[in-house]
Formats: C-alpha cells, structure tokens, sequence
C-alpha cells in the first residue's frame, strides 16, 4: 500500500504542489517572454497571458472532474477516445477545419481557437494501451496476439500525425510505445527488431526533407550559420549563459526582444533561464522531477494492472516531453517543436497535461 500524501479532499500533495507551483510559474514566463510580441502583433500586451489564464483554469477543471469520476468510465472511454483522436486527426485534412501554418497542418479551427489534436491523441493512446494490455494480460508476450495489433492502431495514429507533417511527435510516440510494450510483457527481441526496421525510413524521412536536414545541421554545428540554421539555438545559448546564478530579474530578458522566435512557446525554458537563471530552471527542474518520479510511486503501487499502466503511461509521457524540451533549448538534441509542459504557451497541452495529473490523483486516491 502507498504512503498517503493527500488532502483532506483527498488531493495528492505530491502531485498537487508541484503541478500549481509549475503552472504559476508558466504563466509569469507566458507573459514575461510573449509580452512584447503579443504588443506588436495583436496591440494588446497580455493576448498570450489572457489565454494561457482561461486554458489554465479550464485544465484546472478538467483535472478536477477526472479526479473525481469512476475508473468504470475511464475503461469504458478508451476506445470511443481512440475513435475522437483519429477524428479529429483526419478533420485537420478537411478544407476550412485545418490550420495551415509554418509548414504543417497541426490545428483545428473551433471559433477564436485552435486546438492541437496531437495532444488529444497521445492522451489517448495512454488510456487505449494501458486499458488494452491489461485486458491481454500474458497474451503480451506473443508478437501476434500481443504487439501486432498494438502496432496497428497506433501505426494509424503515427501516420496521421507524420502526415500533418510533425515528425517529432511521431517519434516520440513511437518510443514511448515500444517502452510501453516492453513493460506490458512485449519481448525485448521482438522490439529490438522492429527499432531496427523503423531505423532506415527515419533517416530516409530526415534526409529528404531540407528543414529537417538543416535542424540536423544546426544541431551539428550552430556556429558554421549563425544568423541562419544557428540563430534560433545560439540565441538560446545567450540566455542561458546571461542568465548566470539568479538571472537578470523577471522581465528583463534581452532574447525575448525578437531575438528568439515564439519565446513563449518551445523556447520558454530559455527565457525563465535568462531571467531566474540556474536557480530557476533548478527549480522547475526539481518539481518535474517531483510530479514524474511521484507518478511513477503510483504506478508501481496501483491495486490492479490497468491503473499502474495507465499512470505509468502518463508519467512517463510526461517526463518524455520535459526532457527532449529541455534538451533541445541546451542543445542536447535537434531543434523540434516541442512544448514544455505547464510552463510553455499552448492551450491544448495545458489542458491535457492537467487532466493526466487528474487521472493520476484519482489512482492515486484508490490506493
């Protein structure tokens, strides 16, 4: 049985601190690196704030309603929120729905809003996988009756997402999947061949796309290019070398001033560097560790197999996308575009991440 860190309500402490102090800090970094773009091009200085705000409470709400609902929904809602994701998915090819920008059709249109529904189906799939393995049980250990038919509808999903085109978030589907497998019983042999078959289309897929072979470029070597492919990266670098112990005080940051394209989004961590320099990002460092590492408490202490699935799924989803973030804003890894949960602009992540946390408090409740 799990030690209990919960409210009176019966909150997890240690999911809930962590999650509130990550979304206040998101919400001064929103506003401090998005403050002066948000002037130039909608003339109102807290556009991102204003929205960021709504999309947070509305998360908050969201997290709230699924700490409370019965698991009995949570199983029956995994193939119907399969079925939405890949709706949604293929509407973003409907003329009029989809939102074409930079390149790739990643949003639907729904009014003033635009909603990512990649976001929606890695949540999903969590749910789909954890409810599915668990019902297979020993049946994971047979390539035919226990990965091949994971492999298929998740392959639908990753083509529907590469086709947007967004090839990092296919990636990172495909690696949280074969983890995944390998947890529910999969064999490590059978997933090492199939890593290996999906070795050559990747490198086909990034060699024969020239943004993807300068982001590779610029990974390399910033500095062969640096007011071209290495000027998004080196820029990032400045911040966080500016930003030295404490930073340079919130608000003051000199790469947010058109510097560093979209500070607000993929880039945040530089911009909370630069101005709370490395006791900031220690900090948010430690709370991500603290909100992953407890998720993971739950899942090795979850009373059946579908909840320890499906909270490690979720855990681990999370902790993915936090470190491939902050990788690519030191230069660890090649530029993608790749959003830092509850700090980040973006409403649909927020939202999704906050119901995750949802999930995980009710898990949690039931130990």
């Amino acid at each position: 049985m799990a030690e209990k860190q919960t409210t009176s309500s019966g909150y997890d402490l240690m999911l809930l601190i962590p999650t509130v102090f990550l979304l206040a800090i998101g919400l001064v970094v929103v506003y401090s690196a998005s403050s002066n773009l948000a002037a130039l091009r909608m003339n109102d200085g807290h556009f991102f704030l204003k929205r960021q705000a709504v999309y947070c409470i509305l998360g908050i709400l969201m997290m709230i309603i699924l700490r409370n609902v019965p698991e009995k929904y949570l199983h029956r809602g995994a193939y119907p929120l399969l079925g939405l994701s890949l709706a949604l998915l293929l509407a973003l090819h409907i003329p009029g729905l989809g939102l074409h920008a930079g390149g790739a059709t990643r949003w639907l249109r729904l009014g003033g809003l635009a909603f990512q529904p990649s976001e929606m189906a890695k949540f999903s799939l969590a749910v789909f996988l954890a409810y599915s393995m668990a019902k297979k049980g020993p049946e994971m250990s047979s390539f035919t009756k226990g990965v091949l038919f994971h492999l298929a509808v998740i392959g639908v999903m990753m083509l529907l997402i590469l086709s947007q085109p967004d090839l990092g978030t296919t990636v990172i589907i495909g690696a949280w999947t074969f983890v995944m497998l390998f947890v529910g019983g999969a064999r490590f042999w059978q997933l090492g061949i199939l890593a290996a078959t999906a070795i050559p289309p990747l490198i086909y897929m990034i060699m024969h796309a020239e943004y993807r072979v300068k982001r590779l470029m610029a990974f390399l070597d910033p500095w062969e290019d640096p007011q071209g492919i290495g000027f998004q990266i080196i820029h990032s670098f400045l911040a966080f070398g500016s930003g030295g112990l404490l930073g340079v005080g919130l608000g003051n940051s000199k790469q947010k001033l058109f510097y560093l394209p979209e500070p607000h989004t993929d880039f945040a961590l530089s911009i909370a560097a630069e101005e709370m320099g490395f006791v900031g990002v220690a900090l948010i460092t430690v709370l991500f560790g603290i909100l992953i590492m407890r998720g993971i408490y739950i899942a090795l202490n979850a009373r059946d197999l579908y909840s320890s699935y499906l909270a490690f799924g979720l855990s681990f989803f999370l902790g993915l996308q936090v470190l491939i973030n902050m990788s690519v804003v030191m230069g660890l890894l090649p530029t993608k575009g790749l959003t830092l949960p509850f700090i980040s602009y973006g409403g649909s992540a927020l939202v999704m991440n906050l119901m995750a946390v949802g999930i995980l408090m009710r898990i949690s409740a039931k130990q």
